[in-house]
């Protein structure tokens, strides 16, 4: 299959990057916009996302991602005095792949040496090296208490559209139980638990996956543009795979749950109860076995997101989307609007 190049789309207005949670800009966090795309009708509508419930009908299924957002970036001081901020990427058991960049805004990308020494409060690592596949990312030694290190030091992953800190609740899903993301799953971060209680009220079900995200960003446009390619932790459990596997139509909440599924798919349609690191690459011209439908945010066309957004729509119906919402004036980004795809 062939697919066209995506043209151009206008540059994204630095106002529409949101800089701040609805819920601290005076609404609801279901208080967002939607945009809800209909492939088949070629059709798009607009409406606040407190309506979900109303594109949606009985017998579907969301799933959403269970994974908690953790304070992944956190200082470290080498051995010359140099303060920078690491920001996790990947954890493995022994090592940890992050990207060093400097404490303040801009956040430019640090050059690490490799055998060097770097303390993060109190307890020193050593860099390994540049890991060969994505060079701006560096190998570290775990900390042996590494999880519950970064909880106590470590504060939320925050680009320069955010100016300010923004307390880490806000970064947290009403579903996150397990801690292990770098970024927030943002799709599912305006569910309020009134809107969960009305679209199960609605005969709409809800299934639980896991896919621990990395970085969105590596701090550097053109290594941004190649949408590099890093493995994430996920797990399908045999509950969840039953309801996908039952559900007349799957709806997924964000892009980390369209990776999970589609990596723990038999390529008979159906999905098995999985866990492991994937590396799945979806894009244009990539078949999806198992979704149907997907509530996503908006991403610029740097973003790996944005190429997974190109399994699901054509060239011609994804530009004009997207230069509809940039029109009608949609927030983008983790604090931003939402899209749904049907």
């Amino acid at each position: 299959m062939v697919v066209s190049p995506l043209k151009p789309l206008p540059a994204l207005p630095a106002e529409l990057r949101a800089h701040l949670p609805a819920e601290l800009r005076g609404r609801r966090r279901d208080g967002v916009r939607l945009m809800v795309i209909d492939r088949a009708a070629r059709r798009i509508e607009h409406a606040e996302f407190a309506r979900l419930g109303s594109f949606l009908r009985a017998g579907d299924l969301l799933v959403v991602n269970r994974s908690r957002t953790i304070p992944a970036a956190f200082p470290a001081r080498r051995d010359g005095g140099e303060l920078v901020q690491l920001r996790i990427c990947v954890r493995h058991t022994d090592e940890w792949h992050v990207l060093a960049v400097r404490p303040d805004p801009p956040h430019a990308n640090v050059a690490l040496r490799a055998g060097e020494r770097l303390r993060m409060d109190g307890v020193d690592t050593i860099v390994r090296g540049r890991r060969a596949d994505l060079p701006l990312l560096w190998r570290i030694d775990a900390p042996s208490d590494g999880l519950e290190r970064l909880l106590r030091t470590g504060e939320p992953i925050r680009y320069s559209y955010v100016p300010a800190p923004v307390p880490a609740s806000h970064y947290q899903t009403v579903f996150a139980t397990e801690p292990g993301s770098a970024e927030t799953p943002s799709a599912g971060r305006s569910f309020s638990w009134e809107l969960v209680l009305a679209l199960q009220r609605g005969g709409i079900d809800l299934a639980h996956v896991l896919l621990h995200t990395g970085l969105s960003s590596l701090q550097d446009d053109d290594v941004d543009a190649e949408h590099p390619l890093f493995e994430e932790w996920f797990a399908v459990e045999a509950r969840a795979a039953d309801a996908v596997n039952r559900a007349p139509r799957v709806i997924a909440v964000g892009t980390t749950v369209v990776r999970a599924l589609e990596t723990a798919a038999t390529g008979q349609g159906q999905v098995q109860a999985m866990q492991g690191w994937t590396r799945l690459r979806l894009g244009p011209g990539s078949p999806l076995q198992v979704v149907d439908g997907l509530v996503t945010g908006f991403h610029e066309p740097q973003a790996s997101h944005f190429d997974l957004l190109r399994a699901l729509l054509d060239e011609t119906l994804l530009e004009r989307a997207y230069r509809e919402a940039i029109a009608a004036r949609y927030l983008w980004h983790e604090f931003g609007d939402l899209c749904l795809i049907l």
